[in-house]
Formats: structure tokens, C-alpha cells, sequence
């Protein structure tokens, strides 16, 4: 996969946005005319009972019911944003085209940006702290930054011989793990500041990490494959996933299963050991990014390309507005 093909799939793959990475900044529109569910999201995080999601447009919704209602956060910059990332209990990381980073101190009603790079053309594609202060975002053509202080600054650095497209990050106990296309693994087990190629399972691109409860990780991506592992990626045990959709975002539920969206509507759940996935009806054909858990019911929201679906695990799932 040379490296413009690469960038295009690796984008679509994760956001459904083959459209979206040709995209630069639209006019500036009223935030009435803008609606969650017609909009691409993709990704979203839990900060307490509320939901934050982010998308297309420099789009940030924000629900505190649950999602059943959003309302639009105020933000500076009109990019795709790709990632969120919790850093404390008030403040919020989001990244996206451009190398935008925007900043939220008071969980997600206003936003600031502290760092672009719109000349590079290299969308930061997953951000991710260690709740102490340091954090890392990546992304395309092996753009890696880091900062010290709870993401107020940012150093970009390189990790020599890596150019490919760095799409998610996770930790397993001690030690974080990188993955990108191409079959890209790497790990680090002293914060991050080296980092070792792991022997891949697969030689496809990986699109997530998802870390489960006992510092085990499920790595998924391309064409359906999934992995697992108990030893921060010492080794991987093949996943039944049943399906050659690719795989684009998952979430560890409050009951231990996990929940994986991807291509074309696919919605699997797995049982509390991560090692067994059945597919459900999601009664729609869009394309899900991530999926976030949505209150005391079981609920669970499937964020893509049409805002989100609501979908009770083992029951069918019912277009959210």
C-alpha cells in the first residue's frame, strides 16, 4: 500500500470519511443549523454521566441525558476531528486535521487550540493520556507529539524508521502500545519515550486498541481480524470475529462484554473474555466509527456516519435524533 492509497484507506476505515480527508474548513454556520445526526462522529468519551462526541466540522456535541438530547459545544476550529481523550476530570484533548489539538477545561462546554499544523497536511488520528499529565497524539505519516503538561504544549517527535500511519494507542499494564497500518505494532514500557516493533499477528492495518480489564488488549482492524492479548502484546490469540468487515472501534461495557462497530453496520458483541463475538442486527448499513456506553439501562450508542444509533445488546438496534 504506497503511502497516498494508505493515508485515504486508513481514513476512511477509521471515520468513514473517504470524502472527509479532501475536506478543509467550510464556512463558519450558525450552531442551530447544525444537528449530531446529520454529521459524521467519530468518537466520543464518558466524563461523568456526560457524553462528549466529536466529528465532522470541528463538530462537538455534548449530552447529559444519556444522549437522548445534545446540545453543540462552542468551538474555535471548523477541521474534522478525529479523537477525544479524557485528562482529568474537567479537561478534555481533541485532535484532528490540520494537526489541530483543542483543549476543554470545563469538560467540554468551551473549547481553545493550542496546537495545528495545517502546512504539513498530516491528520492527527488518536490522542491519549496517562492521567498524571503526559500525553501523546498521532497520527499520519508517523506524526507523533508529545506533551508534559496536561496538554496545554506539544514537542513533536520521530520514531526513527516509522513513517507509516499511526492510528491508535492503549496500555496494557506498564507498557503502551502503538498500532497503524500495515501491519505497524510497537511498544514502549518506560512512558513512551522508546519504543520496540513487536512481532505482528497480522500483516494488514490495524485501525484499534481497545485495553480490557486485566491489562489485556483487543487489537482489531482490517477485513474482520481481531486479536488478543494477555502479555502486552507478547503474544496474540486470533479472535473469532465471523465476519471479513473491516473493524473500526470498540468498548469494553459496564458488564465486562465488549462492543465492536465497523463496516456496513457491523455491530458484534463479545463475552466478558474478549475471545468470542457474535454479530448483532444493527438494522442499518452505515458505517460505525466507535461505540460509547449510554446510561443505567445497557444502552449503548453507535457513532458513524449519520450522528449515532441507539442499540440495546440483544435486542435490535433504533436510529437516535
Amino acid at each position: 500500500m504506497n503511502r497516498a492509497i494508505g493515508l485515504l484507506f486508513a481514513l476512511f476505515v477509521i471515520s468513514a470519511v473517504a470524502f472527509a480527508f479532501s475536506e478543509r474548513p467550510a464556512p463558519r454556520m450558525p450552531a442551530t443549523q447544525l444537528q449530531i445526526e446529520h454529521l459524521l462522529m467519530l468518537d466520543a468519551v464518558a466524563v461523568g454521566p456526560r457524553l462528549v462526541s466529536v466529528g465532522e466540522r470541528g463538530s462537538i456535541f455534548l449530552s447529559d441525558d444519556g444522549g437522548l438530547g445534545w446540545r453543540q459545544a462552542a468551538t474555535p476550529n471548523g477541521m474534522l476531528l478525529t479523537a477525544i481523550a479524557v485528562v482529568d476530570a474537567q479537561r478534555l484533548a481533541a485532535v484532528g486535521h490540520d494537526g489541530v489539538i483543542l483543549l476543554s477545561d470545563d469538560a467540554g462546554e468551551r473549547w481553545r487550540m493550542v496546537f495545528a499544523a495545517p502546512e504539513d497536511e498530516e491528520p492527527l488520528l488518536d490522542v491519549w493520556f496517562d492521567g498524571v499529565g503526559r500525553g501523546f497524539a498521532v497520527g499520519a505519516y508517523g506524526r507523533f507529539l508529545e506533551t508534559l503538561d496536561r496538554g496545554d504544549t506539544w514537542q513533536q517527535r520521530y520514531l526513527d524508521g516509522n513513517d507509516l500511519h499511526f492510528n491508535a494507542m492503549a496500555r496494557a499494564g506498564d507498557a503502551l502500545l502503538l498500532a497503524g497500518e500495515a501491519g505497524l505494532l510497537l511498544r514502549s514500557e518506560d512512558g513512551g519515550r522508546v519504543w520496540t516493533a513487536l512481532d505482528a499477528p497480522y500483516a494488514g492495518s490495524f485501525f484499534g486498541l481497545l485495553e480490557l480489564p486485566g491489562h489485556r488488549l483487543l487489537l482489531f482492524g482490517m477485513r474482520g481480524h481481531a486479536y488478543l492479548s494477555e502479555d502486552a502484546g507478547d503474544s496474540w490469540l486470533e479472535v473469532e470475529t465471523g465476519t471479513t468487515l473491516s473493524i473500526f472501534g470498540g468498548h469494553a461495557l459496564a458488564d465486562g462484554r465488549v462492543i465492536l462497530v465497523g463496516q456496513n453496520g457491523l455491530v458484534l458483541l463479545g463475552d466478558d473474555h474478549g475471545r468470542r463475538f457474535v454479530e448483532l442486527d444493527a438494522a442499518s448499513s452505515t458505517t460505525f466509527s466507535t461505540a460509547i456506553g449510554a446510561g443505567r439501562n445497557g444502552d449503548v450508542l453507535l457513532l458513524g456516519e449519520h450522528g449515532y444509533t441507539r442499540l440495546r445488546p440483544g435486542g435490535r438496534a433504533g436510529s437516535g435524533s
